[in-house]
């Protein structure tokens, strides 16, 4: 009788009614079950397969492909039973139905941009190239962002708010953030200009002449950047620092430098010459010595207490460990050079002259040294 009283037009809904309910339920499940079970074996031949992005579309296209066939099939229920009963249960069911449809859809976006990243990144690794995780990381932000906003502003004008009154406010809101987060959208341009120009990537090592920031770059946040200094402490600087200082970037360096000066003796001043040639000549043999570039080995000093030739060169490597290896045997062999030539590296000495005419007598008894005494009437 309740049932009856319930739908009054309708009485052998009972019968024909719940049927067609349970038999729809029972092809949405259906039909969600074999869904899941194929996009799993996609899935599988996704991972055996050699390309990357079809493991990325098939991951990202799994739960949000799954939820939309059990949402819709859940709403064709809802909307069968209202027509069933001839009533508007459900008044809200169509703008709910687009409403999800447009959330599993930005979903399935959001998800294919997040393994995208990844899936690009192992290639990389897999394929030894060099990869600038700091742009890949940018670029994905943003586009999940883009996603974000234009499903937030599809979703409003469903919802039946003027997207263009939002954004109307949005404009006199983001004058007002402005003014009030202004150190905040400062950090964050200076971080979309460290994400552009790409003065430096996670893993170099920099430095600021003009602050004290030294270290190995550990991450790129759109706020901060976190340089682990040479203690191993870490340090935070703001993005908006780094668009009003100047900084270089030794990671990105072609050569390292060695630039030396030494001395001889002058009493060695004839051997000059031909230690000299004898140190370009060894520096220009030399497996870990770039010729290509600039090579100097010149005397240009006379020093107090040496007579100055200095070698400029540059190493092949850049690692700081392997230049200081090269330096010590370049200068090892310098010394080894200096002294096959019969000369002495020279160090600092002074020569004392004394006048003609004055001795010097060995030091005598303590009592010799004594002033006399005066003498006594």
């Amino acid at each position: 009788m309740e049932l009856a009283h319930l739908f009054p037009n309708k009485p052998d809904w009972l019968t024909s009614g719940l049927v067609q309910i349970v038999v729809m339920v029972f092809l949405t499940l259906t039909f969600h079950f074999i869904l899941r079970r194929l996009l799993n074996r996609l899935h599988h031949k996704a991972l055996d397969s050699h390309a990357y992005w079809d493991d990325a579309f098939v991951t990202a296209l799994q739960r949000p492909l799954a939820f939309l066939v059990l949402f819709i099939g859940l709403s064709l229920v809802l909307d069968t039973v209202q027509q069933q009963a001839e009533r508007a249960f459900f008044p809200a069911l169509d703008p709910v139905r687009r409403l999800g449809v447009v959330f599993l859809f930005a979903w399935f976006l959001i998800r294919l941009i997040r393994e995208g990243e990844g899936a690009m990144i192992a290639k990389y690794e897999d394929t030894g190239e060099t990869c600038d995780r700091a742009t890949m990381e940018a670029v994905a932000k943003l586009l999940r962002l883009s996603v974000t906003v234009i499903a937030t502003l599809v979703i409003l004008q469903t919802l039946g708010v003027s997207v263009a009154g939002v954004l109307a406010f949005g404009g006199i809101g983001g004058l007002a953030i402005g003014f009030a987060a202004k150190d905040l959208l400062a950090n964050f341009f200076g971080g979309l200009m460290l994400y552009l120009e790409r003065p430096f990537v996670v893993g170099d090592w920099i430095r600021s002449p003009d602050r004290e920031i030294e270290g190995d770059v550990e991450q790129i946040g759109w706020r901060l950047t976190r340089i682990r200094t040479f203690d191993k402490r870490p340090l935070y600087v703001p993005n908006a620092i780094f668009t009003t200082i100047a900084v270089e970037n030794p990671s990105r360096m072609s050569n390292r430098r060695i630039y030396e000066t030494i001395g001889i003796r002058y009493d060695d001043a004839n051997k000059m010459e031909p230690i000299v040639q004898a140190v370009e000549h060894m520096l220009r043999t030399h497996p870990e010595i770039d010729t290509s570039r600039i090579l100097m080995v010149n005397f240009n000093a006379f020093a107090p207490s040496s007579l100055d030739f200095f070698v400029y060169t540059f190493t092949k490597t850049t690692r700081w460990t392997h230049y200081h290896k090269v330096k010590q045997d370049v200068l090892l062999k310098i010394l080894e050079i200096i002294k096959s030539h019969g000369a002495q590296a020279a160090f600092p000495t002074s020569t004392l002259h004394i006048p003609e005419g004055l001795s010097v007598q060995p030091a005598g008894s303590a009592e010799e040294c004594l002033p006399p005494k005066p003498a006594v009437s």
